[in-house]
C-alpha cells in the first residue's frame, strides 16, 4: 500500500521509532531516519534496512530541541527523496523529579523535543502534503497524554499537548486528504523506559524489581512491558 511513499520517522534510531520505520519499509515506503546514537550503528541500521527491504533509506540528523532544525529536517528529507508523504513524530526524552525540584532546563528541553518539534515538523511538512492532496501525520503521544503520573510534570504536560495539537491539525486538514492521528502507547520496553527505571529507583529508594512492578507497571494489569517486536 505504501510503495514509493516517503516516510519520515523522528527518534527512529532505536526503540518504538525504529520499529515503526522497519514496518513502514516492509510496506514499501522509502524511509528517513532521525535520532541520536553511535554514527556507526546508525549507518549499520540504515544500510541493513535498505538492503533487506529494497527501499531507499537515508539518515537526517537534527537537534529537535531547535525549531529551525526540526523544520530543516523535513526540508532535507524532501530534497533527498522528493517529498515527505508520511510524518511520524516519535522523538521523546524523559526526566523524573518532583515539581518543586524540576530543573527549568529539563522542563524546556522536554517541552521542546516532545511537543514543539511535532509542531515545527508538521508546519514544514503540511504545505507539500496539501499540494499533493495526500498525507499522513502520526504523533506518538503516550498513555501520559491521557493520565498523569507523579514526578513527570514536563513529560505529562508535553504529551497532553501532543493530543491537543493533533486534534487541532486534524480539524484543520479534514478536507485536504491529510489525516492526523495520535497513538497513546503504554509502557514499551525501550532505552527511554530503561532510563526511567534507574531514575525512579533513585527517587523512590526502591529496587529495580519493585520499581518495575509497583511504579512503572503499577497500573498495567498484565504487569508486562509492551515489546516493539
Amino acid at each position: 500500500m505504501l510503495k514509493d511513499k516517503v516516510a519520515l520517522v523522528t527518534g527512529s534510531t532505536s526503540g518504538i521509532g525504529l520499529g515503526i520505520a522497519q514496518e513502514l519499509a516492509k510496506a514499501g515506503a522509502h524511509i528517513v531516519l532521525n535520532g541520536l546514537g553511535d554514527a556507526g550503528e546508525i549507518e549499520r541500521v540504515r544500510a541493513e534496512m535498505a538492503a533487506i527491504q529494497q527501499v531507499q533509506v537515508i539518515y537526517v540528523p537534527a537537534d529537535l530541541s531547535q525549531p529551525d532544525q526540526a523544520a530543516e529536517m523535513v526540508h532535507a528529507a524532501g530534497r533527498a527523496l522528493g517529498r515527505v508523504d508520511i510524518l511520524v513524530n516519535n522523538a521523546g526524552i524523559q526526566f523524573v523529579a518532583p515539581v518543586e525540584e524540576f530543573p527549568a532546563a529539563k522542563w524546556h528541553q522536554i517541552l521542546a523535543i516532545n511537543l514543539s518539534s511535532n509542531f515545527f515538523a508538521m508546519q514544514a511538512a503540511i504545505p507539500g502534503m496539501k499540494s499533493r492532496g495526500w498525507g499522513r501525520i502520526i504523533n506518538i503521544a503516550s498513555a501520559h497524554g491521557l493520565v498523569g503520573s507523579p514526578f513527570k510534570s514536563a513529560y505529562v504536560a508535553a504529551k497532553h499537548g501532543v493530543l491537543g495539537l493533533t486534534k487541532v491539525a486534524a480539524l484543520e486538514l479534514a478536507q485536504t486528504g491529510i489525516t492526523v492521528n495520535a497513538v497513546c502507547p503504554g509502557y514499551v520496553r525501550t532505552p527511554l523506559v530503561e532510563g526511567q527505571i534507574t531514575d525512579q529507583m533513585k527517587v523512590h529508594g526502591l529496587s529495580r524489581e519493585a520499581v518495575i512492578r509497583d511504579v512503572i507497571l503499577g497500573s498495567q494489569p498484565n504487569k508486562r512491558f509492551v515489546e516493539v517486536a
